[in-house]
């Protein structure tokens, strides 16, 4: 009877392992908010569509912050939070300090409208408001409208160390993009989806100089990259130039979330390393070429990608709450 009861006991089990391997991304749904905060959704792309008007920075700041936000310790809004004498939070890590003001001031100023109404006041988690605006920035620019799965907690703790080895670097090959994305749950057709999201914002120089200046000893220009794009790249960024100075990362269309971003890569003008390895690696190759004459195929490969990334490390029960400030922990 001891041996069917265990045997019962490891079957159960399993089938727990089997049928739910992420409870926490389980409890996301669309229209999480309709009983609680009904009006969410419009209330933060009222506030999206004001902030947009005012600078197009609000687009691609508010797309990374989400994306950085995702791949350190998941979707939980940590990387809002501000440092405090006794922690150094994930936005002061050296990989974060790049990311714009107007995405911080984006999910601030949404969080505020939300809190003003009564019945939404603290139901609504910063997590799920930045998840909201990335969807509606994405739109804004000419990108795909898509359902958002909300229902997300705020993370408890937010610290530089826990961004170490967690973002991909610009000098990333695709072995290396991939191990990173699947760690995360995302396939090789994920990753270059999300990659996409460089056909909006700006990069600063240092980031790339290497390809342009000091690539290898015979070859101080990446010779993956368009030769009359890299002199562009030169005059822009000239040697010892002002850290400060920074360049849009799509040539073509910087302001339209679009598959230049593809048609880019088929013509060697992918700004960083791991931009042009998927082009220049034959096992991602079809990928891009597909994307690149088919925008509607890769629009609906990144809502895919979008959703996917959106149930990373989501926090749920203890693990979490709904913070009353994004950038600070309640109490």
């Amino acid at each position: 009877m001891g041996r069917f009861n265990l045997v019962i006991a490891v079957l159960s089990l399993s089938l727990s392992v089997c049928f739910f391997p992420d409870s926490a991304s389980a409890q996301l749904r669309q229209k999480y908010y309709a009983n609680i905060c009904p009006n969410v959704e419009d209330i933060v792309r009222n506030v999206v569509n004001q902030k947009f008007k005012q600078t197009f920075v609000t687009v691609p700041a508010t797309l990374r912050m989400f994306f950085h936000d995702c791949f350190v310790q998941g979707c939980d809004a940590s990387v809002l939070v501000a440092s405090t004498r006794g922690n150094t939070a994930e936005k002061d890590h050296p990989d974060n300090l790049s990311l714009a003001g107007d995405g911080f001031d984006t999910v601030i100023k949404a969080k505020a409208a939300v809190d003003a109404n009564p019945r939404c006041r603290n139901k609504v988690s910063c997590a799920d408001i930045l998840a909201m605006a990335t969807r509606d920035v994405v739109s804004l620019a000419g990108g795909p409208s898509y359902a958002v799965e909300l229902g997300r907690l705020d993370g408890l703790r937010s610290t530089a160390a826990s961004v170490n080895g967690n973002l991909p670097k610009p000098s990333f090959n695709l072995n290396q993009l991939n191990a990173m994305f699947a760690s995360k749950g995302l396939s090789q057709t994920d990753m270059i989806a999300l990659s996409a999201a460089h056909t909006l914002g700006f990069s600063h120089c240092d980031k790339f100089a290497n390809r342009i200046y000091n690539f290898s000893r015979q070859k101080p220009v990446d010779p993956t990259l368009n030769r009359q794009y890299a002199t562009q790249l030169q005059g822009m960024c000239p040697r010892n130039v002002d850290p400060r100075i920074a360049i849009d990362m799509d040539p073509k269309t910087p302001r339209a979330f679009d598959n230049a971003y593809f048609q880019n890569l088929q013509q060697g003008k992918g700004l960083f390393t791991s931009d042009q390895v998927l082009w220049a690696d034959r096992r991602s190759r079809p990928t891009v070429d597909t994307w690149a004459r088919n925008p509607e195929a890769f629009k609906s490969a990144f809502i895919q990608a979008m959703t996917k990334l959106g149930r990373v490390g989501v926090k749920t029960g203890r693990n979490g709450n709904i913070r009353f400030d994004c950038g600070r922990f309640n109490g």
